[in-house]
């Protein structure tokens, strides 16, 4: 049953706006008009699945990584509390603050309301729920446990979040830095170093050979910087677009499994989260395949990714999940001896558990070590530039002294 947004009068002569559940703008006025309102506006909501798809092209997502947890934990709670569905949907509905995200709540609730099954509801908006999302809910209607799998989801997103967000804050500063400081000596070599060494072009004698190295790239930059920044530019969109080529992609992204210390923060992030997802599928009653073609397609690797669904294809032709993992390579040893005590102990979701929390605490660790190993060097790598800088120009100022003497 689609849903409308409505503007009315009340009986005081009070402005209020909601949300109607019906099955057209004729019956939803009637329904304001039993309530002792005056319809002023009505709109439709949500028309379709393909219409709804259609709109989310052209407007921002209502739920982002950390509003999506928020609103998954604020469901799972009022659904093990023993609310109804429907009604868990409604009261998110009336609490929520976001008109998107309300609107979206609201025609999940129509759907529901109407008799379709929360999973599929959750299918007409995609882009807000992924297939993994999908499918744990789908799998804890099935079970008849959708408040204790709803729970499991939270903390999932909620992981994910935390980690994305460390790797994140450690990566940002030096980030910062590194950017400052290509800022400051370019700013250096093309506004400074000209007009403070121009004094001494015009003398006969021999510049020193810093100094004339520095004039050299000072006039580099002013002549040809323009071209420079140019080809950075087209070589970045060059390869942007040929990262969607999915051949191109997993050559890249294979590539970049080979560079050290960054291919291996980039091979446990999507461990963990490979095994994070298995593990939630896993337990939540998803059927071993299934759960896996899933957890493939959570990884941004594609290199990985390949190797997961060939690993799928294993365990399809009959093969332990440990034994398919340990064949490749790219996966940390980790995992599949942890999918080994799994298989052996019958306990396969907590065992995958344990590993994506291992794996996620090495990256971190590694992440905050890396970082706290960048900080200093690129300090030191800015104080240097700036000294060779401030070197070219005062090696000619104790030259012209010992000149005068």
């Amino acid at each position: 049953m689609p849903a409308f947004r409505f503007e009315a009068l009340e009986t005081s002569g009070k402005t209020v706006t909601g949300l109607v559940d019906s099955d057209n703008p004729k019956t939803a006025r009637a329904q304001l008009r039993s309530q002792q309102l005056v319809p002023l506006k009505i709109e439709l909501v949500m028309v379709t699945e393909a219409q709804g798809q259609q709109q989310g092209m052209f407007t921002r997502r209502a739920f982002n990584s950390t509003s999506l947890a928020i609103w998954t934990r604020q469901l799972s709670g009022l659904v093990s509390a023993g609310l109804p569905l429907e009604r868990a949907l409604t009261a998110l509905a009336d609490e929520s603050e976001d008109p998107h995200q309300r609107e979206l709540v609201a025609h999940l609730r129509s759907e529901v309301n109407a008799g379709s099954p929360f999973a599929r509801a959750l299918s007409g908006s995609p882009k807000e729920f992924d297939d993994v999302y999908r499918g744990v809910v789908a799998a804890g209607e099935q079970s008849g446990q959708l408040g204790a799998v709803l729970e499991k989801l939270a903390d999932d997103l909620e992981e994910r979040q935390a980690l994305t967000s460390k790797l994140i804050g450690a990566t940002l500063y030096p980030a910062v830095v590194s950017v400052f400081a290509i800022v400051v000596v370019v700013a250096l070599l093309v506004f400074v170093v000209p007009q403070v060494a121009q004094v001494f072009t015009s003398s006969k004698r021999a510049l020193p050979i810093l100094t004339r190295v520095m004039l050299g790239l000072s006039a580099f930059m002013r002549e040809w910087g323009w071209l420079l920044i140019l080809l950075m530019i087209g070589g970045f969109t060059s390869l942007v677009f040929a990262l969607r080529g999915e051949a191109f992609r997993r050559k890249f992204d294979s590539f970049t499994l080979g560079v050290p210390v960054i291919g291996r923060l980039i091979r446990g992030y999507n461990a963990a989260r490979f095994a994070g997802t298995l593990a939630m599928l896993a337990g939540s009653g998803v059927p071993i395949l299934k759960a896996l073609q899933a957890a493939a397609e959570t990884l941004s690797n594609r290199a990985m990714r390949a190797d997961a669904m060939e690993a799928l294809v294993q365990v399809r032709e009959g093969a332990p999940l440990a034994s398919a993992l340990a064949a490749k390579k790219r996966f940390p040893g980790l995992l599949s001896m942890f999918a080994r005590l799994g298989e052996q102990t019958g306990q396969l979701p907590v065992m995958l558990q344990r590993a994506a929390k291992q794996l996620s605490a090495e990256v971190q660790r590694k992440a905050l070590a890396i970082a706290t190993v960048l900080e200093p060097l690129l300090i030191v790598f800015m104080g240097l530039m700036v000294m060779l800088i401030v070197m070219s120009v005062m090696m000619p100022i104790m030259q012209m002294n010992t000149w005068v003497k």
